[in-house]
């Protein structure tokens, strides 16, 4: 049997190699402790999207703009609105986005994402919402921006399986913090699943992504 890492290892070697200067964002983040989502996990979440082929992207979470870059690359139609509330992210999120000369397909505000809504709302309505920030903050994402999402539009919840304790009961952690966030995560998900007004799957790729649909 191989093992969960030996199958993702497999997956990764068969992915094609990115541009260079999506290399470098790579190993910024791998060298500084920027968690941007996992190879396989983008991946897949690109090629929904390019089924998709949404006009509009709200991103919750632009940390250095790994994804947004990603999702414009993918969807040159497309527009990505992003939202980061780290001052050091947010430059350097700028910068990478200048460096690809992207600026015109994707605008990133500046603040917290719970304080920027009717800011946010101008640029809508939305075809698609990427959310990947604050992960006890996730149910207040998706109810504060769900309503500005067309009828067709998708919501994609990034690290719902937060490396796999969502699953484990007899997790054992010293780490208060990590413990609460693994409670909020398992609530979110439970109540995202049986939410009367969406559908939703869950993909075991990556870190977790959840993908709704209205009903």
């Amino acid at each position: 049997m191989f093992t969960p890492n030996e199958i993702t290892n497999y997956i990764e070697s068969l992915i094609p190699a990115r541009e260079e200067e999506i290399t470098k964002i790579e190993n910024y983040a791998k060298e500084h402790g920027v968690p941007i989502m996992e190879l396989v996990g983008i991946e897949a979440m690109l090629q929904l999207l390019r089924l998709q082929q949404p006009k509009t992207i709200l991103e919750i979470g632009t940390a250095i703009g790994y994804s947004a870059i990603r999702m414009a690359r993918a969807l040159p139609n497309s527009n990505v609105i992003s939202i980061e509330r780290d001052q050091h992210r947010y430059e350097k999120a700028i910068e990478n986005i200048n460096n690809l000369n992207l600026q015109n397909q994707i605008k990133v505000y500046f603040g917290d994402a719970l304080q920027l809504a009717e800011q946010v709302e101008m640029d809508g309505p939305y075809d698609c919402l990427f959310i990947d920030a604050a992960k006890g903050q996730y149910r207040r994402f998706f109810e504060l921006y769900s309503p500005m999402m067309t009828q067709n539009g998708a919501i994609y919840s990034d690290n719902i399986l937060f490396r796999g304790h969502v699953a484990n009961e007899n997790i054992v952690l010293d780490n208060k913090r990590h413990r609460a966030i693994i409670d909020k995560i398992k609530a979110y998900n439970q109540w995202l699943m049986t939410h009367k007004d969406y559908e939703t799957v869950i993909l075991t790729v990556g870190d977790g992504i959840a993908i709704s649909r209205k009903r």
